[in-house]
């Protein structure tokens, strides 16, 4: 799939992110001409793309603005053959604390992003979430399973998600949907449970978690990223989404146990009332149906768990200064 990269103009939003940052990085190293649409900060923060290889860092055109600003958002499009939308607000505790800016950055954001594609020619790589699924009513869950906004921010994604599909409907927008299930790997925030997990028994002896039963469908970052390049070199720009799944799933608990077994360490495991997500709200089963993935992209997943568990205590390891290990932040 690197081939048809080269020479491409891309935009990547959202591209200080845990995902954005590596696919600039993969995109950079397959040829592509990479601009990176990163949120302003008056210290020009540029996320995670700080720990690329200097080399591919300097490859890319920086721009800086708010989704939820059409001219800006208008501009960084114009020119561009193909856009990766991952710009959002994707914290779902925060949603809950602040469900309006979560709707007007993830939905207003979309729309923007939509226009400015509709306005400029430029295909569009949509990013949505399995967390639109809800909790499973059939399993394994397939791109037809109902939606079900079970937080602000599944129902922002939701919205988002839809208006990608009538923009293709209506104006025939050239876009492809993307709907990865809970992806970990280097670099990703203590927001996320396999961090949370980890930077903790690192530093103490007591790990603080939510609802261990639940179950989830990890992937690892990148075989994720794979995906996405996939879905934007195949050609497919019919309005079609994909799971970006391994299939297998393993409840929170488990997770704990097989990081805990890795690093050697039997942490006591206390659950945090603060954590738990309100009890209608919790998402209790996500297991991911990739067949069409597979079958219409020629994407499988190929780092099991237990390397990418390895891969990612790694990194955590050396970046500990990176994080706030005692602080439970939305």
């Amino acid at each position: 799939m690197t081939a048809n990269w080269k020479n491409r103009k891309v935009l990547v939003t959202g591209a200080g992110g845990f995902i954005g940052s590596r696919l600039c990085e993969k995109l950079v190293e397959a040829g592509a001409s990479v601009s990176a649409f990163v949120r302003y900060t008056s210290r020009s923060n540029p996320g995670l793309l700080r720990f690329i290889p200097k080399q591919v860092f300097n490859e890319i055109a920086f721009i800086r603005g708010d989704l939820r600003d059409f001219n800006a958002v208008e501009q960084s499009v114009d020119g561009v053959d193909t856009v990766f939308h991952l710009g959002a607000l994707i914290s779902i505790p925060y949603s809950y604390v602040h469900p309006v800016e979560t709707v007007q950055t993830n939905v207003l954001g979309t729309m923007n992003v939509l226009e400015a594609c509709r306005k400029h020619g430029a295909k569009l790589v949509h990013t949505s979430t399995s967390e639109v699924y809800g909790t499973a009513l059939r399993v394994p869950i397939d791109e037809n399973h109902p939606l079900q906004g079970q937080s602000p921010y599944s129902a922002s994604k939701i919205g988002a998600d839809k208006l990608v599909e009538s923009y293709y409907r209506s104006f025939n927008v050239p876009v492809v949907t993307v709907r990865p299930f809970n992806t970990y790997g280097p670099g990703q925030s203590n927001r996320a449970v396999i961090p949370t997990i980890i930077t903790q028994a690192l530093a103490g002896d007591v790990v603080r978690l939510g609802n261990l039963s639940t179950i989830r469908d990890f992937t690892y970052l990148d075989d994720t990223v794979e995906g996405f390049l996939r879905a934007g070199a195949a050609d497919l720009w019919d309005g079609e989404t994909y799971n970006l799944g391994t299939g297998e799933e393993i409840s929170i608990g488990a997770v704990a146990e097989l990081i805990f077994n890795i690093m050697g360490k039997q942490p006591e495991i206390q659950v945090d009332s603060n954590r738990l997500r309100p009890e209608k709200s919790e998402v209790l089963r996500l297991i991911s149906d990739n067949r069409k993935a597979k079958t219409k992209l020629g994407w499988v997943p190929r780092i099991g768990m237990q390397e990418g568990l390895n891969r990612t205590i790694d990194w955590i390891s050396a970046h500990l200064d990176c994080y706030q290990v005692d602080d439970y932040g939305v």
